[in-house]
């Protein structure tokens, strides 16, 4: 059966497009080549933890929603959106193998007049120099002449409940004029406001600019808690106190590591059949580096305090609080607390978890035991450490209850738990 929208990859990217189009009206086949998500989604389940309840996901099917492990679907549809998985590699550069077998899965079933969208997050010339020569080679069509093509890179937030794709601009840069236009049309239909960008680079290049930007003011703060401790200033006042200032401050706070699945991008690493600029961004490298050296500090505050309290972090019952990248939300990429996990086992130290949305963690491929009743889990445990500060917390009886709180998140009261 026809659609007017194919959404290529369901993962954290493609289910919340495909959810917003289907409440929108928008007749939507969501493809994906692996068969997990399909049997998911037609058990009335989502793939993805955190990105949709059952609920949502039993509305998006009773809306029209058709999941599909069917390549063939792809060849019936007006609009296709590609939100492919494109993580780092293990030399930190972006992997587009998922990418490409989306691109090649499409082209031979294209049609002109199709819309072709980008939305997974790629270096700057992916769409010009990746994505469109697989399209046309596997299509006979030219892009810009016979089909569009547009990058419109993904913007979600999980987990915060006033920011929604209805509700924040859509940036969108084309191949060609009409290119744009005809993505603009598109997303027209899903939010409220529409940003055309010069061309597809400019596009890709924002992502890689909003990434960056948290990236490296995440690192700032970052060692500046760590100097502020050695120091004995209370760097969380320090930021109270700086975020009054109406004009030329952004707050940002420290914590553990930085995770989420938009990474940080220097431009100095060559682009798919494109060479290096020669101007690798220097910060950026700095500020990942800062970051990744988080999750070790953490590591070394708990073994200072149990020291400090007659006990050694082999034996200790160390119970962590969130184990989720972002606060409310069950997405565990990237997040710091399994290497936090990994490091403390390590050591000696005896690992139990407590999360309101995980109810199943492991580390090295072994459960970690979960904390049935929070306050007692605190109480018998040596060292409580707070990854993440998930709402349902009460961190005020939590840091009463706990023999010892470690607070990566700086948000229990102050004078409450030692803070990072």
């Amino acid at each position: 059966m026809p659609a007017d929208l194919a959404v290529i990859g369901l993962g954290h990217l493609g289910l919340p497009l495909a959810q917003a189009a289907v409440t929108a009206g928008i007749d939507t086949v969501g493809y994906d080549p692996d068969p997990r998500p399909y049997a998911e989604l037609r058990a009335g389940r989502s793939p993805v933890e955190g990105a949709l309840t059952a609920s949502e996901v039993r509305r998006m099917l009773s809306g029209g929603f058709r999941p599909t492990t069917d390549a063939a679907e792809l060849g019936r549809v007006r609009t296709a959106v590609i939100c492919s998985p494109t993580p780092l590699g293990p030399d930190r550069t972006v992997d587009l193998t998922a990418l490409g077998d989306a691109a090649r899965a499409l082209a031979s079933r294209l049609r002109p007049h199709t819309t072709v969208l980008l939305e997974s997050a790629v270096p700057p010339g992916t769409t010009e120099t990746f994505l469109r020569p697989l399209l046309e080679e596997g299509s006979g069509l030219v892009a810009g002449r016979d089909f569009h093509l547009a990058c419109s890179p993904g913007r979600l937030d999980p987990g915060n409940r006033t920011r929604t794709l209805a509700n924040t601009p859509k940036v969108i840069g084309g191949l060609t004029p009409a290119c744009t236009e005809s993505a603009a049309a598109f997303y027209g239909r899903l939010t409220d406001k529409v940003v055309r960008a010069r061309g597809p680079r400019e596009a890709e290049m924002t992502k890689v600019l909003e990434t960056n930007f948290r990236h490296v003011n995440i690192a700032l703060v970052n060692e500046m808690a760590v100097l502020c401790h050695d120091l004995g200033v209370d760097f969380w006042d320090v930021i109270r106190c700086a975020e009054t200032k109406p004009f030329g401050f952004q707050p940002f706070r420290p914590g553990p590591g930085v995770g989420g699945h938009g990474v940080p991008v220097d431009p100095g690493w060559p682009p798919p059949g494109g060479r290096a600029s020669g101007h690798p961004l220097r910060m950026v490298s700095l500020a990942q580096e800062i970051n990744d050296r988080m999750p070790s500090y953490v590591i070394q505050r708990c073994a200072t305090l149990l020291n400090e309290h007659g006990k050694s972090v082999r034996g200790a019952r160390v119970l962590l609080l969130g184990v989720t990248y972002k606060p409310d939300t069950a997405d565990q990429e990237a997040a710091p607390a399994r290497e936090i996990a990994t490091r403390l086992m390590d050591m000696g130290a005896q690992i139990g978890f407590h999360d309101p949305h995980v109810l199943d963690w492991r580390v090295r491929e072994r459960p970690v035991p979960r904390a049935d009743s929070l306050y007692e889990a605190a109480a018998a445990a040596d060292l409580t450490v707070l990854l993440q500060q998930h709402r349902t917390y009460d961190l005020q009886g939590l840091a009463v209850k706990a023999q010892l709180l470690l607070d990566t998140r700086g948000a229990t009261p102050a004078g409450a738990a030692h803070r990072l």
